[in-house]
């Protein structure tokens, strides 16, 4: 379907801020979390002290990250996240702000400098001590080999998916980026969130209420269409690389 109306909102911006959730992913084979089939029905989440405090429930999130990444692993940037890097190369798009942890963005050609992570990237480790980074190939050798959580070589420090966990705090430079983000552009375009999830959820009002534009794209309803400058409920890869071009 062609929207005039998104085509015109998207003609007449020059700073649009994109915010992206589970939904754009799905259609590349990534399970979301929430819906009746998504991976917390399957697995409960793990709470962040209860992974600090246990190396029981280190193995067990480990065993289920590799569980989980025999899906995300294969994953390719689908139409959806094509039409959004194209924005970003028209110059459209000056941020993308995502709840997704899968690095799609950056494989579409994003550049990583102005996509903002609110809940981290699930592609590599980090060392929650020192920061030291980890690639995830190593430790799943080792893992499959001794059964046993990986610790920081340099410092000893916990070794943790550099993604943000129940009950762990949201990174504030990210937070405070995609608050600056939201308060200087012209459209903000939420797609493939149910924006229930605060903070981060904020960040569409926040706009809004500074001026801009506020389009909200997903297959279902959200709290925020009322809002919205418009509500579009579609096939998320199909509609944008229609109305983008």
């Amino acid at each position: 379907m062609i929207d005039k109306s998104f085509k015109k909102l998207i003609e007449n911006s020059s700073n649009i801020v994109v915010f992206t959730g589970a939904g754009i992913s799905t259609e590349s084979g990534i399970p979301d979390f929430r819906s009746p089939t998504g991976i917390w029905k399957k697995y409960q989440p793990i709470e962040f002290n209860d992974f600090l405090s246990s190396e029981t429930i280190r193995i067990e999130a480990w065993r289920r990250k590799f569980e989980i990444d025999k899906n995300i692993s294969k994953a390719k940037p689908n139409i959806g996240h094509m039409a959004i890097a194209k924005l970003v190369k028209d110059g459209k798009v000056k941020n993308v702000i995502t709840q997704n942890i899968d690095n799609l963005h950056q494989d579409s050609g994003i550049p990583s400098e102005i996509i903002i992570e609110l809940h981290g990237n699930t592609t590599y480790a980090k060392c929650l001590d020192c920061g030291f980074k980890y690639d995830l190939s190593k430790i799943m050798k080792e893992f499959e080999e001794t059964n046993k959580p990986p610790y920081c070589n340099l410092c000893s420090g916990i070794v943790k998916t550099a993604t943000i966990s129940f009950g762990q705090a949201m990174p504030e430079k990210e937070m405070n980026l995609s608050q600056e983000c939201s308060l200087s552009c012209d459209l903000f375009i939420a797609i493939g969130s149910s924006l229930q999830v605060y903070p981060a959820a904020g960040f569409p009002i926040l706009a809004k209420k500074n001026g801009s534009k506020l389009i909200i794209l997903n297959r279902e309803k959200t709290d925020l269409d009322i809002y919205a400058d418009l509500v579009i409920n579609d096939e998320i890869g199909s509609f944008l690389s229609k109305n983008i071009n």
